[in-house]
């Protein structure tokens, strides 16, 4: 596999505090990656620094490099990279005031596209590969928010895909979710990886062992282990995997 995306001896402070230390690992091109560990141990601090929202926070710093195709997203604009690099949060968070169809097109009306057919297209194929078109092609006018949670997700989604990311950064984008949403969240987390590179932080095992390629292991803001997901979880190399995965700590 080729690395889309390689983190190399990475730190993030939030003032005095260090969140994460000196990690290096790739998230390799039409993959799924899944960063897991307790709470607090640096996964979200880790993917808002490869798309530099960690830089947003008043005191925040961080050391080392973050490179996209080869290249260092800290010595591009962030806006750039933002684009290149789409984020998911952990809480749908549809623009309130907006219709679901000015959600999706809200990054392109940013980004300057004017065209209403170019619009229609690309909000027709976004709500399309979210697996959402179905369920709202009829209420493309209904506020955002006035959907579920889980396609409320999902619009999040297509609204970041509006913009034709490369890479796409999901922070717990089924914590909230009941069961049958996360489902069909999973199922286009698994869709997304042939045409994206993906990133997904969860607190979750059993949903990095179903989505993901590949799986880091952080405790206390450092990268303890990664390897290909089948070969963590059934053969852990550290002691300190073993324990989180068995459910000895955490």
């Amino acid at each position: 596999m080729t690395a889309k995306v390689q983190v190399q001896n990475l730190s993030a402070w939030y003032g005095s505090k260090r969140a994460i230390e000196d990690i290096s690992l790739d998230v390799d091109e039409r993959a799924v990656t899944a960063i897991i560990g307790p709470s607090g141990c640096g996964k979200s601090t880790l993917i808002r620094c490869i798309n530099r929202l960690h830089e947003v926070v008043p005191k925040a710093r961080t050391a080392g490099k973050v490179l996209l195709d080869g290249e260092d997203v800290y010595t591009q604009s962030a806006v750039s990279v933002r684009r290149r690099i789409g984020m998911v949060f952990q809480k749908a968070n549809p623009f309130p005031t907006m219709s679901v169809f000015e959600n999706v097109a809200a990054g392109l009306r940013l980004n300057g596209v004017r065209d209403p057919k170019k619009l229609d297209e690309t909000v027709l194929r976004s709500l399309k590969q979210a697996a959402l078109w179905d369920e709202v092609k009829d209420a493309l006018d209904a506020p955002g928010v006035s959907l579920s949670g889980g396609q409320q997700q999902r619009l999040c989604i297509a609204r970041a895909l509006a913009v034709q990311p490369e890479v796409i950064l999901m922070d717990e984008p089924c914590s909230a979710l009941d069961p049958i949403a996360t489902a069909k969240i999973e199922d286009l987390i698994f869709d997304l990886k042939k045409e994206y590179t993906v990133a997904i932080v969860t607190h979750n095992m059993q949903q990095a062992a179903r989505v993901a390629d590949y799986t880091a292991f952080l405790y206390l803001g450092k990268l303890i282990e990664m390897n290909r997901t089948r070969d963590l979880f059934e053969r852990p190399g550290q002691e300190l995997t073993e324990k989180y995965i068995t459910g000895r700590f955490g």
